[in-house]
């Protein structure tokens, strides 16, 4: 189960929210090679001087991006879908791209677990709840 973690220092209104999480739901879901129901999207909100990436001025936006995901993804999947996320945290919520930085965790299928089960190794064009 994927877990996409989103910190930011500004204030994003709901709708920008819908929007983002839809995005967000749907790129994972086409560059991961994946479905959408067992991915995780996490959004949190700091107050300006909460955050800071070195390389901006001290209360600037910033976006701080964790992607906990499965191994087994590409070098290539992982580079386009970070690009993909800077693409859409800079078109939905108005983050500069030089103020956005992201990590990616990665875990063995067994590490993610919903009622249903544990999730197994990846594979393309996986849907694990729809086994």
């Amino acid at each position: 189960m994927p877990h996409l973690q989103f910190d930011l220092n500004k204030k994003i209104s709901k709708k920008n929210k819908k929007e983002f999480v839809n995005y967000i739901l749907k790129v994972f879901s086409q560059i991961m090679k994946t479905g959408k129901d067992h991915v995780a999207v996490t959004i949190r909100e700091f107050d300006k001087m909460s955050l800071l990436l070195g390389r901006v001025n001290y209360g600037d936006s910033v976006c701080l991006m964790n992607l906990d995901i499965r191994k087994g993804r590409t070098s290539i999947q992982k580079r386009e879908l970070v690009l993909s996320y800077i693409e859409g945290v800079t078109n939905i919520l108005g983050i500069n791209k030089r103020n956005q930085y992201v990590t990616f965790t990665e875990h063995k299928g067994q590490d993610f677990h919903l009622v249903e089960k544990c999730l197994e190794k990846w594979s393309i064009d996986d849907d694990p709840l729809n086994k």
